[in-house]
């Protein structure tokens, strides 16, 4: 399967233009959003960013997003929050929201509610797709500080997936491989960055881009 990766678009609308050309150039099966879709807006307004995307879409929430947006998308993409799915074989298991910040965003989880909320659903060698990311890994501010979540890493060493996806630390882009499994961190969407991913079995390839 391949597919498009994006987070953190916090509404702006004019990058449709380019993830739309990105869904036809390369020709993708689907998209993922790991959440901001909107920058503190309403589940309606994600509802109508989501639907001017020509893909099925495959969403979760993040800090930035009202608590309903979950219900609010299901109409127009897969609520993926607190869910899980099965693609070609794989399992696909979603969490949005992030762990507790400094600026009281609106969709904030305990990390005993990260940890539980993932581990009804995971399994051994998941696809996981989080708001956040595990603690240490991709998750560095500019002063150098780790604000990942711990719950989430917990997840990660007991299930091994073999894709680890997070957004929400818009200067932490990357893509490593950590003990079997590949972590991306594609960028904002607002500032143009994304991913394109082939997963074949548990082969994992990832094209960063930049518009």
């Amino acid at each position: 399967m391949k597919f498009l990766l994006i987070t953190d678009l916090h509404q702006k609308k004019t990058a449709l233009e380019w993830i739309n050309r990105e869904i036809e150039e390369y020709k993708v099966d689907f998209v993922i959003h790991l959440g901001d879709i909107t920058d503190m807006g309403t589940g309606e307004e994600a509802a109508e960013i989501l639907s001017g995307i020509k893909s099925k879409v495959y969403a979760i929430p993040g800090n930035c997003d009202p608590l309903d947006l979950p219900q609010k998308i299901s109409s127009v993409a897969v609520d993926m929050h607190g869910k899980s799915t099965e693609i070609e074989g794989h399992r696909i298991v979603g969490l949005g929201g992030s762990n507790v910040t400094i600026f009281n965003t609106p969709f904030e989880l305990s990390e005993e509610d990260l940890y539980s909320k993932l581990n009804a659903n995971a399994s051994e060698g998941m696809i996981l797709m989080t708001h956040a990311p595990s603690y240490g890994i991709l998750d560095q501010i500019p002063s150098g500080l780790s604000v990942g979540s711990p719950a989430i890493k917990k997840i990660v060493d007991e299930y091994h997936p073999i894709l680890a996806m997070s957004g929400h630390i818009h200067e932490a882009i990357g893509c490593k491989t950590i003990n079997g499994t590949t972590f991306v961190n594609p960028g904002p969407a607002k500032d143009g960055y994304s991913a394109i991913i082939e997963v074949t079995g548990k082969d994992v390839n990832v094209k960063m881009l930049k518009e």
